[in-house]
């Protein structure tokens, strides 16, 4: 089964639906390359992709721990690089809860490190963690 649907829609935009929800979100073209820059671009997406995985696997494994992750957040910066234009580095800055023990907190830092898109990056990619508890 598909996971998802993605359309073209014009003006360098596309719309993205998940077949099993129906959710959709759109992509632009980024500013530096033809675009309006009016929402997420496709790299944007994959960087972000990162941050949510890493976030929803610490979710995964601190329900397992009986820790509450509500609330944290990760900032991302994406940064490009040309010929071939690409991502070259993404760096991820997450604010978590002070009321984590230590060896939670590397439980739950090695899970993020460790998660499918992690994993699924190009290698070339440098990714640049910080955690930030409390």
């Amino acid at each position: 089964m598909s996971t998802a649907k993605v359309t073209y829609v014009g003006n360098l935009r596309t719309e993205c639906e998940h077949l099993n929800s129906g959710r959709t979100y759109i992509t632009d073209a980024p500013v530096d390359n033809n675009g309006k820059g009016e929402a997420f671009s496709p790299t944007d997406t994959v960087a972000t992709g990162l941050a949510n995985c890493m976030l929803t696997t610490m979710g995964i494994k601190a329900m397992g721990l009986n820790i509450i992750l509500d609330g944290s957040t990760a900032l991302v910066t994406k940064t490009m690089a040309a010929n071939p234009r690409r991502i070259s580095k993404i760096e991820v800055v997450m604010d978590l809860p002070a009321n984590i023990d230590r060896k939670s907190q590397q439980i739950l830092e090695n899970t993020a490190n460790t998660c499918p898109v992690h994993y699924s990056l190009h290698p070339d990619i440098v990714r640049s963690v910080v955690f930030n508890w409390g």
